[in-house]
């Protein structure tokens, strides 16, 4: 007996669409699509937001040594003149070193975070700047579901669809 749906389409073709329907589902909060397709993508959303309540807290923080351009009091790069080998003037950017507290996933943690980026598309906004959709998981959805335990997230019955009265579902997070 199949664990699984199959959602009449080939294996590649329905983990992709799974996959597109979790990352739709994590980014707007919740999707419109069947009753069949919503059970299988619960499942998923389910299992990557409990994976990230329960590695939320997983990391420390440590000093980074940081070497960047040093800029002037217009934001521009500052440059000196400097010599090459064989006597040609050019110009050099002078870099500056500091410091910053970073945080350091722990072993548990970026198991965690590769597992929910097998998971999850790569999302752009609408200037074409990338999401961190593994970040928003850690910082804004995890914290929410702290004290729950399973159940992120629920499915209403809408009805049938009107043209193929295939029945419709709401999936979203509780």
């Amino acid at each position: 007996m199949a664990t699984n749906r199959k959602l009449g389409k080939t294996t590649d073709i329905r983990l992709a669409m799974l996959k597109c329907q979790v990352t739709d589902l994590l980014l707007n909060g919740r999707i419109e699509t069947t009753e069949a397709r919503a059970k299988e993508v619960k499942a998923i959303a389910d299992s990557i937001i409990s994976l990230a309540v329960k590695e939320k807290d997983n990391f420390e923080m440590v000093d980074a040594k940081v070497v960047k351009a040093k800029l002037d009091s217009k934001g521009n790069k500052v440059t000196e003149l400097a010599k090459s080998k064989n006597g040609k003037e050019y110009q050099k950017v002078v870099k500056e070193t500091t410091t910053e507290k970073r945080q350091k996933d722990m072993p548990s943690r970026l198991n965690a975070r590769r597992k929910m980026m097998k998971m999850i598309n790569k999302v752009k906004d609408e200037n074409g700047n990338q999401i961190d959709l593994i970040a928003k998981l850690f910082d804004e959805i995890a914290p929410k579901y702290e004290g729950r335990v399973g159940g992120y997230t629920r499915i209403i019955k809408a009805g049938p669809r009107r043209g193929d009265a295939a029945e419709v579902a709401i999936l979203e997070l509780v």
